[in-house]
């Protein structure tokens, strides 16, 4: 997401307009995970146009598939709405990082086969990436294992959700945290790179350091993959997302020192404070 008013101050000028967010969040960050997408459907024409021209060249929108089609459809007969989806987003073709597919938490092993229609009529030239929820997925037995076959095959990625900072304490009586355990779903991490652009959903605490312990197995994981040749997203989220920026820039800092990564450029709301 980009459209969080909380980072105004931070990541954004304090009184900067809405309409400049998605450019002011470009000369950041280089990857946006797509919600929109998932509960509004497809976006309007006017708007696919207006991110086209925000965002910089190097920029990679992750959009997840609408709803209607993975929880309400299920995959089914589907054909049409894809193809519709494809097209709308034609004029961000160049910027399109793997597009997710994010299955509801009961589409288990029986339903694969759906799973395996929609990937072998998916676009060659648009990477795809399956976060599954369904326990099926998560006992290392045939039904996982018949999973990572199939996104193998396809060199679809599997995402991979981490949520073990957000559930390593009790939520207390932080809203946002109570909140996070109750909406996320609490499932073991299976790390695997089943194409060549793995995804990470880190779901993050509001300690730092308990962020910092869990995702020191990511430094060397990511770094392997990216001296491997392969393109990994790190898509960074909080208990309640405002301070979201500032984690996402400091497990980048921890990469750098590994992976000899460029330089974040300024958050400019912060460079706006220091010159008031």
């Amino acid at each position: 997401m980009w459209a969080n008013p909380d980072w105004r101050g931070g990541l954004y000028p304090p009184h900067g307009s809405r309409e400049d967010w998605l450019a002011d969040y470009g000369q950041v960050f280089n990857s946006v995970e797509g919600n929109t997408t998932f509960y509004s459907g497809t976006p309007k024409e006017q708007t696919i146009q207006a991110w086209a021209r925000q965002a910089p060249d190097d920029f990679r929108f992750c959009f997840k598939l609408p709803r209607q089609l993975t929880h309400v459809q299920r995959l089914k007969g589907v054909e049409a709405e894809l193809e519709a989806f494809w097209e709308a987003l034609e004029p961000l073709v160049g910027r399109l990082g793997p597009m997710m597919v994010q299955l509801p938490r009961d589409f288990g092993h029986a339903e694969l086969p759906k799973l395996e229609v929609l990937l072998k009529h998916w676009p060659k030239q648009m990477p795809c990436a399956v976060e599954v929820r369904h326990s099926d997925f998560f006992h290392k037995g045939e039904a996982e294992k018949a999973f990572n076959r199939l996104l193998i095959s396809h060199e679809a990625d599997r995402v991979m959700l981490d949520v073990r900072p957000l559930f390593s304490t009790p939520a207390g009586n932080h809203l946002g945290m109570i909140k996070a355990q109750g909406e996320k779903p609490k499932l073991p991490l299976h790390v695997i790179s089943t194409g060549k652009f793995p995804i990470v959903r880190f779901i993050g605490h509001l300690d730092s350091s308990i962020n910092e312990r869990y995702f020191a197995p990511w430094r060397e994981r990511l770094g392997l993959w990216i001296k491997q040749g392969k393109t990994p997203f790190l898509f960074v989220h909080t208990a309640d997302n405002r301070a979201a920026p500032e984690l996402a820039r400091r497990l980048y800092t921890l990469l750098t020192e590994d992976a000899g990564l460029p330089d974040l450029g300024a958050f400019l709301g912060e460079r706006q404070n220091r010159l008031l």
